[in-house]
C-alpha cells in the first residue's frame, strides 16, 4: 500500500478573505455611528444651560444663567470640525486618510477637554451679573452647575472613538468612487471600445463577431 500524503485543498479566495470586509463593515458601520451620534450629542448639550447663579441688583437678587456656547464656543466648533472629518475619511486614501482620522480623534478629544474644564468656569456668569448690575466687580453667588458639560464631554468622547477606530481600520474602508471603478460601467465600456478598434470590416469573420456582439461594424468608417 502506498503513502498517501495530505494535501490542502485551495480555499476560494471569497471564502479566504470573507471576514476582512465583514470586519471592515463592522468598524465603518461602528465609526460613522458614534461619530454622528457624538457630534449631535455636543452640539444640542452645547446649547442648553451649564451654570447658574444668582446678581445682587438694587438691593435684590436676579437670576443669571449661561448656556455652554456662553462658556465656551470650543466643543461646539470641534463638533463641527469632527462631521467634515467624518466624511472626509472616505474622500481621501493613504495618508491622507490616516490624517483626516487623527484630525476626528483630536477634534474628540478637544471638545471633551474644553467641556469639562468649562464645567467649573464662572467667568460667563460673572460677566453677565456685571452686565446685569452694572457693576463691572459684581460676581455671581449662589453658583452652581448642571449636568450638561458632561453630557458635552461624553459626546466628545464618542467623537474621540470614532477617531480611534478610523485610524485602526480606515485603511481598509472603501473611498468614494471605488465601488464604481471596479464594477461601473467605464470598464465594459472601454472593453467595448478595444473591441471595436479591432473589428477588421474586411474579413467577414470579424464582422459576424461584431454582429453577435449587437454592434455595427461599420460605424465610425
Amino acid at each position: 500500500m502506498g503513502c498517501v500524503s495530505a494535501v490542502p485543498v485551495p480555499q476560494p479566495r471569497a471564502a479566504r478573505s470573507g471576514a476582512a470586509p465583514s470586519g471592515a463593515r463592522r468598524s465603518l458601520a461602528a465609526a460613522l455611528l458614534l461619530g454622528a451620534l457624538g457630534s449631535t450629542v455636543v452640539l444640542l448639550s452645547a446649547g442648553q444651560i451649564w451654570a447658574e447663579g444668582t446678581a445682587s441688583v438694587g438691593g435684590g437678587t436676579v437670576p443669571v444663567e449661561a448656556d455652554g456656547g456662553t462658556v465656551t464656543g470650543v466643543p461646539t466648533a470641534l463638533a463641527i470640525v469632527g462631521l467634515a472629518a467624518l466624511v472626509a475619511v472616505f474622500a481621501v486614501r493613504r495618508t491622507g486618510r490616516a490624517l483626516v482620522s487623527g484630525l476626528l480623534a483630536l477634534s474628540g478629544a478637544g471638545a471633551a477637554t474644553a467641556a469639562v474644564l468649562g464645567a467649573g468656569d464662572s467667568s460667563a456668569l460673572d460677566a453677565e451679573a456685571a452686565r446685569i448690575s452694572g457693576n463691572t466687580a459684581a460676581a455671581v453667588e449662589g453658583l452652581s452647575h448642571t449636568v450638561w458639560p458632561y453630557v458635552t464631554a461624553g459626546g466628545a468622547l464618542l467623537i474621540l472613538v470614532a477617531g480611534l477606530f478610523a485610524l485602526r481600520f480606515g485603511m481598509s474602508w472603501p473611498a468614494m468612487g471605488g465601488r464604481y471603478e471596479r464594477s461601473g460601467a467605464p470598464r465594459p465600456a472601454r472593453r467595448k471600445a478595444a473591441a471595436a478598434a479591432t473589428t477588421d470590416p474586411d474579413r467577414p469573420e470579424d464582422l459576424w463577431k461584431a454582429l453577435d456582439r449587437g454592434e455595427d461594424p461599420t460605424h465610425g468608417d
